[in-house]
């Protein structure tokens, strides 16, 4: 694709993008993407070479770092979000501790918000730690306390919004503000939005962190991760990349690629399924309460509303009884798996406490709102009817000490 290609696809609209950006036809002019699975490219002389390792001369050296199928991915999933570049990695967490590593060094100090995935929340205060990285953990919607923990190293800002697995709310406008008065980077994950409902850069943030895994796929079948940003920050995640290797593989680029195309279409029904089912077990005597950003009741519906253009397929809810309730409901399910990951075309069902926060400390996961009595649901693509009759067996299942 020529850089006038790039440029006029950028100027189309989002769905048309997430078709067409990143195409690049060989010889053969095919259709669809090619995978090109392999590990080096030949070079027709010794001075080509030399000036492909060097960056003087455009084109491929080695996969680990620069592969047309992998690059096809970041240019597509880069348009969607309206970044300037991107960067593919083996997972999200690869993609996390990349940006980590590329743009910290030991004395800095990140701040956090308490409810982010458990092993994001590991990395930040165990992992990153142990070189000189120290970590605060602050309430993802108080921007008070996010600029009450600023210190003169603050280098990052890093956040999740909606959480996982309650689904708070971040104002962007204002994280971004508290960001530059600190002289910091505003990281964001948007993995369960998508660029689809949401485009944290155009809210003022300075980096977007995908888990590829989920809804970019959209059928659990790969492990992925991306980080999306300006040029010049992307540029030191690439060098990282190079150096330390954690690279995705053409065959998984390419299936990203062809989740892209859907990836519209599959969130407005994610989010419908997801808002109807909220509202269907908010109805339920034995649910304590459910944590879903599409209820008004939700503190944080309203600005959901301002910066998504729906609320997602994420939900969770509290069942009476404890864990043991908890287990019983998930154990009774039929219809939804009973698995940790998301953004599948099939519903998923977990219990965080004991899964995807299984490792934090029980202090941790209190500060977090995991409540050992909490239910994950990740709303997929079946007959919400099925799901709703479902999750009743659950409940039912509950209910019955």
């Amino acid at each position: 694709m020529t850089d006038d290609d790039s440029a006029f696809l950028r100027s189309q609209g989002p769905a048309t993008r997430a078709v067409r950006a990143g195409i690049s036809r060989g010889p053969e002019g095919e259709h669809g993407e090619p995978i090109y699975t392999t590990s080096s490219y030949v070079f027709a002389s010794c001075a080509e070479a030399a000036a492909r390792f060097s960056g003087d001369a455009p084109g491929n050296v080695y996969s680990r770092y620069t592969n047309p199928t992998v690059r096809a991915f970041e240019e597509r999933l880069a348009a969607l979000e309206e970044g300037d570049a991107a960067v593919a990695t083996a997972s999200g967490m690869a993609a996390i501790f990349g940006v980590c590593v590329a743009l910290l060094e030991s004395g800095d100090h990140v701040i956090c918000s308490r409810d982010v995935f458990g092993a994001t929340a590991g990395l930040f205060g165990r992992y990153l730690a142990r070189f000189g990285i120290e970590t605060s953990f602050v309430p993802l919607a108080d921007p008070t306390a996010w600029r009450a923990a600023v210190r003169p190293r603050t280098r990052l800002l890093y956040l999740e919004t909606p959480s996982n697995p309650l689904c708070e709310v971040a104002d962007l406008e204002a994280m971004a503000d508290v960001a530059r008065e600190a002289g910091a980077l505003l990281v964001v994950d948007n993995c369960f939005c998508t660029p689809a409902l949401q485009r944290p850069l155009a809210l003022g943030a300075d980096i977007v962190i995908h888990s590829a895994t989920k809804y970019l796929d959209g059928q659990g079948r790969c492990l992925g991760g991306a980080a999306v940003g300006r040029e010049e920050l992307m540029r030191e995640l690439r060098a990282y990349l190079r150096t330390c290797g954690p690279s995705m593989s053409p065959f998984n680029a390419w299936v990203f690629l062809k989740g892209l195309e859907t990836l519209a279409l599959r969130m407005r029904a994610h989010s419908e399924n997801a808002d109807r089912l909220a509202r269907w077990l908010k109805t339920q005597p034995a649910v304590e309460r459910v944590f879903y950003a599409g209820l008004p009741e939700h503190p944080g519906h309203a600005l959901a509303a301002r910066q998504q253009s729906a609320f997602g397929g994420v939900l969770s809810f509290r069942i009476r009884g404890g864990r043991e309730a908890a287990w019983r409901c998930i154990d009774a399910v039929r219809v939804m798996s009973l698995t940790a990951n998301l953004g599948d075309a099939k519903t998923t069902i977990v219990h965080p406490a004991t899964t995807t926060h299984g490792r934090l400390t029980a202090e941790e996961r209190e500060r977090a709102g995991i409540s050992e009595n909490l239910v994950r649901v990740a709303v997929g693509l079946e007959d919400v009817e099925d799901l709703e009759v479902d999750l009743a067996r659950g409940i039912a299942a509950a209910e019955r000490a």
